[in-house]
């Protein structure tokens, strides 16, 4: 039980042992965050209800993050954190568009089975009415939009395109598309509207590709 870790943590065993014991409650507590926020939404995820989902003292959530919502962004960068390697590890085998495509639609699927995509939507939803919640989420965000940008500059370098279209701008553009995609499927449970994207996206990606490559 999470009860005990914490006297363990106020008892200690030495620096190492303290430390471990904290870092590993922590991460139960942001564990059993994500899965809250996944079953019961934003508006169902109460210190009580982690705690219920978690087996432990809700006070434990408030000893080692403060405040719920800490708790809550702490979850929110646990999972983007996680998928954000997966991204990368599978985006360093992309050498065109069309493989940039095919990927991102592999891991919209992941990030449905992950239930990545009902995190994120979550807690987009419920930073409209927290004030406070807004601009950290949007933080959150910015690691999306750095690597969006990242991979816009890998495709475009050494063609005209380059400066034409700003990268940075088109990176936001992609991730404010990807997000939207992300609530209106959350609000109607439809997927097929998104796969049929990544599809029409493909058959484009056909049609740029060889005025890429000619372009370089």
């Amino acid at each position: 039980m999470l009860k005990a870790d914490a006297q363990d943590v106020s008892g200690g065993e030495g620096p190492t042992a303290t430390t471990t014991t904290t870092t590993t409650t922590k991460e139960r507590i942001v564990v059993a965050a994500l899965q809250t926020l996944r079953a019961e939404g934003f508006a169902g995820t109460s210190a009580r209800a982690i705690a219920r989902t978690g087996g432990f003292n809700q006070a434990l959530i408030f000893y080692h993050f403060g405040t719920l919502s800490d708790l809550l962004l702490a979850a929110l960068d646990r999972t983007s954190t996680d998928r954000m390697a997966r991204y990368r590890s599978m985006v360093a085998e992309a050498n065109s568009i069309s493989d940039l495509v095919g990927i991102a639609s592999r891991i919209y699927q992941e990030d449905l089975e992950a239930g990545h995509i009902t995190v994120l939507s979550e807690m987009i939803a419920g930073s409209l009415s927290r004030p406070d919640l807004g601009p950290e989420v949007v933080r959150a965000m910015e690691p999306w939009i750095d690597f969006a940008e990242e991979m816009i500059r890998k495709v475009l370098q050494g063609t005209p395109f380059a400066s034409l279209l700003p990268p940075r701008t088109v990176a936001f553009a992609v991730v404010a598309l990807y997000l939207g995609v992300d609530l209106l499927d959350h609000l109607d449970g439809d997927h097929s509207r998104a796969e049929e994207m990544f599809q029409t996206a493909e058959k484009i990606s056909e049609i740029l590709e060889p005025m890429l490559g000619a372009a370089r």
